[in-house]
């Protein structure tokens, strides 16, 4: 049997964002398949990594597409954004943490995309005097990975209800944002 491969690499992702000394062994054993099943879908760690990051920044652009994080009031924005990256938490947390991936230019492009359109967005909110211009862009951008990665793992140890962490997240960093304090 073919085992699924994106079921595989959510799989290793999920490990290895908790996890990221795990063997191939431990990655084969939590996605349920063999480690020759394994290495039949991806022959090495480090090829296991650059399909992590392939898949993680496929699905942050489909997220940031589904958001229009160009569109509309920034605040709303922001939240659209959380909204939709928030399903792939570990993903994104794999992506901004396997620092094999820093030396990878293939895969540049796919980062600078990202953080682009997000940078974008925060910038938008800031020239509109509705985001704080004391901290940068850059900084709040930072921010927003952070209290996702934070909230996928608070979710995974109970700490807080998949329902409400996109509320969460988004909320504590809009409230940190705006610009004269909560609105």
């Amino acid at each position: 049997m073919v085992a699924d491969r994106e079921r595989v690499l959510r799989a290793a992702a999920a490990l290895l964002v908790r996890r990221p000394n795990s063997a191939m062994a431990e990655v084969a054993q939590s996605a349920g398949i063999s480690r020759a099943t394994l290495h039949r879908l991806v022959p090495s760690r480090d090829a296991l990594v650059v399909e992590l990051a392939k898949l993680a920044l496929s699905e942050g652009e489909a997220a940031l597409e589904a958001a229009k994080p160009e569109d509309g009031d920034a605040a709303e924005a922001v939240r659209r954004v959380v909204r939709e990256l928030m399903p792939i938490a570990d993903l994104y947390a794999f992506l901004t943490g396997e620092h094999q991936l820093i030396t990878n230019s293939e895969l540049d492009a796919g980062y600078d995309l990202l953080d682009s359109r997000l940078t974008a967005l925060i910038r938008r909110g800031q020239e509109s005097g509705q985001f704080r211009v004391d901290l940068t862009a850059e900084w709040m951008v930072e921010a927003l990975v952070a209290l996702l990665t934070g909230a996928g793992f608070a979710v995974l140890d109970g700490k807080l209800a998949s329902r409400d962490a996109p509320r969460a997240v988004a909320e504590l960093l809009i409230g940190g944002m705006l610009r004269g304090g909560a609105q």
